[in-house]
């Protein structure tokens, strides 16, 4: 094991090098390697008093994981496997149960089930902690770990202790696995006095493409105000919210805005784009599963001042992590920047507060029950107090133009 020991140190004085990129002050470079003096002894006393041989590479990624895991929630290490499950999800499609999580408060944390997914079918919710996977405590599970679990084959199943975020019951489910479909925008459709609906699921590459070819059939039933609901969004990327808020926005607006660590703060305005909707009565519709890009996306609109909120607390996800691809095909995720909302506000932990509140604890529930057994029932917005109260809102607004 001599040889794998230096290897191992070897690395991570390159690794960390490469990391540093000897950006650091001379003090500070300085502490960091003379704390990887204590790291060698810790490996050299592995080296000759571990009961069994572990290959260098074992060695090295538990080394770069453990590093990462004292950083925050979203940061990780990805194996070269875990990277290449990464790239397949930005794809669009794979097997799963249809659940974005997070690590939160050392708990494997629901951001949301994704809309017709097993998960969403069973009744998984924002906020519900998955204590158990396949009958094994989740306690110190990484988020590549727990993403490793639930994923595999379509058709085959996996068991869940769930710990209920609303009456804090624990409930067991088994769930069959399946062929997990992404879409940008799940519904499109007037509802009634020619008040058009949108469901956003996420916001990807094509989310404002697809968004304004939706606006564009809308606009041949000629719709007149506009209700975009970003419930159970747990985002996607930064870009894609700063080219979908764009579209009701004139040119130039402030929507985010991102703090470094090397850089100054950089305001991201609203950008040109296709088409324009910027004269239409708005509501957006949110809850704690609403996260990260939604949550940008609803704050930019309601600065300025085109949109108002309903629904419930966001989830408050205000970091954004980038994938740094290592020599050996793994990778690093970490948290590259923090985000402010237009008006300079963190949202971390705390969410946006809609400016109509409703919270579903509150709704009365019977009348839905069989929705909740039956996810397959067809579209019914009247039973929906969110939308109904969204409808109220911009018939009015609508009679006082």
């Amino acid at each position: 094991m001599k040889k794998n020991f230096k290897v191992v140190f070897i690395f991570l004085i390159i690794f960390f090098s490469y990391s540093l990129g000897f950006s650091l002050g001379k003090s500070k470079e300085k502490d960091i390697y003379k704390e990887l003096d204590i790291f060698a002894e810790a490996l050299s006393i592995i080296d000759k008093k571990y009961v069994e041989e572990k290959p260098a590479k074992e060695l090295i990624y538990g080394a770069i994981s453990g590093l990462i895991s004292t950083l925050d929630p979203y940061s990780e290490f990805l194996t070269p496997q875990a990277y290449q499950d990464l790239l397949v999800d930005t794809e669009g499609e794979f097997g799963g149960i249809g659940i974005e999580i997070t690590i939160k408060n050392g708990l494997l944390t629901v951001i949301s089930p994704i809309e017709d997914t097993p998960a969403w079918r069973v009744g998984i919710k924002p906020n519900d902690v998955i204590v158990k996977i396949d009958g094994i405590l989740t306690k110190g599970i990484t988020l590549n770990e727990a993403v490793k679990k639930l994923r595999g084959t379509p058709k085959t199943k996996v068991s869940v202790t769930v710990l209920k975020y609303e009456d804090k019951k624990i409930q067991d489910m088994t769930l069959e696995r399946d062929i997990i479909k992404i879409k940008n925008i799940k519904r499109s459709l007037i509802l009634e006095d020619k008040i058009g609906y949108i469901r956003l699921v996420e916001f990807r590459e094509k989310t404002a493409t697809d968004l304004i070819e939706a606006l564009e059939q809308l606009k041949k039933e000629d719709f007149k105000a506009l209700i975009i609901d970003v419930r159970n969004n747990p985002g996607g990327l930064l870009d894609s919210a700063i080219e979908t808020a764009s579209i009701f926005l004139e040119e130039g607006k402030p929507i985010v805005s991102l703090k470094s660590k090397d850089q100054n703060q950089i305001i991201y305005k609203s950008l040109k784009t296709k088409e324009k909707y910027l004269n239409i009565p708005i509501v957006i519709l949110i809850n704690k599963g609403s996260a990260s890009a939604s949550e940008i996306f609803a704050s930019a609109l309601r600065y300025n001042n085109k949109a108002i909120l309903i629904g419930e607390n966001t989830f408050g996800k205000a970091s954004v992590q980038t994938v740094i691809p290592l020599l050996d095909d793994s990778a690093i995720r970490i948290t590259t920047a923090k985000y402010y909302t237009a008006d300079g506000l963190s949202i971390q932990d705390k969410g946006l507060t809609p400016d109509i509140l409703i919270s579903e604890e509150n709704i009365d529930k019977k009348e839905d029950i069989f929705d909740e057994i039956e996810k397959k029932l067809e579209f019914d917005y009247k039973k929906d107090v969110y939308i109904l109260r969204a409808l109220d809102l911009l018939k009015g607004l609508l009679i006082l133009r």
